[in-house]
């Protein structure tokens, strides 16, 4: 049976870790009490009957802790402070075969953001195949559940006295400096950091990641950006499927609550869509960590995840 133990499990995505990992027979989690989890003598001690951490804090502290972590014990982070670091890998196996050989065998990984997940995922492969200059400007539009911004975020959409404001989608990343920006460079290849716009909206859980380019004009076509998918993602986690529309919808809840990603092309050789479909608190938090994990200490990496 493999200890773990999650640094910060108070907040949203050490909550939805706790919850899956204590319902597993093959792991056991390593507790403190209440009252001494931001106690570092006690953390330090939790950490080194570990077989594997998981941290889930805020970047300062995630920083912190992962300084004073065994150097020797698998270490993942979920949040943005180790994604580009030299030294860590990052967590998204689907990418190829070598990122999978990777994280099960380092000893320090990164694992994704939520909106990054997607646009990687999607931009990656067409890169690697010449599909998308790595010069291209890209725009990207992403369509998250409130939960993705934590406890604060789901307090205030869920309160009774909620501005109206809430009440219909909000735009935000407004400065162009949102910290998914740099992963979203840095793992496909691109040169150039993307125009982004992330949009919060009243359901809970769940996201939609989409990109539009003007095939033609970056000298490709759409059955080429399809086949791509198609060759690339048929594995239990991450799916092309064509034809995923509701009916001409595309909702970004469809996946909320599980851990799958599909990813689907709508359009034409003139104007098209790639789309990433998956939850935030899943493919794009806890169930890419529980996956991550599950590589690390040689387990099956699909146990545990809901597909």
């Amino acid at each position: 049976m493999k200890k773990i133990y999650i640094d910060g499990s108070a907040g949203t995505t050490g909550l939805r870790l706790k919850t899956r990992l204590e319902k597993r027979s093959d792991i056991e989690l390593i507790e403190i009490p209440e009252q001494y989890r931001k106690d570092i003598n006690f953390r330090k001690t939790a950490m080194e009957k570990a077989d594997a951490i998981v941290l889930c804090l805020p970047d300062k502290a995630a920083i912190e802790a992962a300084e004073f972590a065994p150097k020797d014990t698998i270490l993942l982070d979920t949040s943005t402070a180790h994604r580009t670091e030299e030294g860590w890998v990052y967590g998204l196996p689907e990418l190829c075969e070598e990122q999978k050989e990777a994280i099960k065998n380092s000893k320090r990984i990164a694992v994704p953001g939520c909106h990054a997940c997607g646009f990687v995922t999607l931009v990656y492969p067409l890169v690697k195949a010449g599909l998308i200059d790595k010069n291209e400007v890209l725009h990207c539009f992403s369509l998250t559940g409130y939960s993705g911004g934590g406890k604060s975020m789901i307090a205030e959409y869920e309160s009774e006295e909620k501005s109206a404001l809430l009440n219909a989608p909000r735009l935000y990343g407004l400065s162009q400096q949102h910290k998914h920006l740099k992963e979203m460079k840095a793992i496909t290849g691109i040169n150039e950091i993307p125009i982004f716009a992330p949009i919060v909206s009243d359901f809970y859980s769940g996201m939609q990641v989409m990109i539009p380019i003007e095939p033609k004009k970056i000298n490709t076509s759409i059955e080429a950006i399809k086949n791509t998918y198609k060759n690339k993602y048929n594995g239990k986690v991450i799916k092309f499927e064509e034809n995923a529309d509701e009916n001409g919808f595309l909702s970004a809840a469809a996946f909320s609550k599980k851990d799958c990603m599909q990813i689907t092309v709508e359009g034409n050789n003139d104007r098209a869509l790639l789309i990433a479909r998956y939850d935030n608190l899943g493919k794009g938090a806890s169930g890419a960590a529980v996956e991550c994990l599950n590589l690390a200490l040689g387990i099956e990496e699909t146990i545990g995840l809901e597909l």
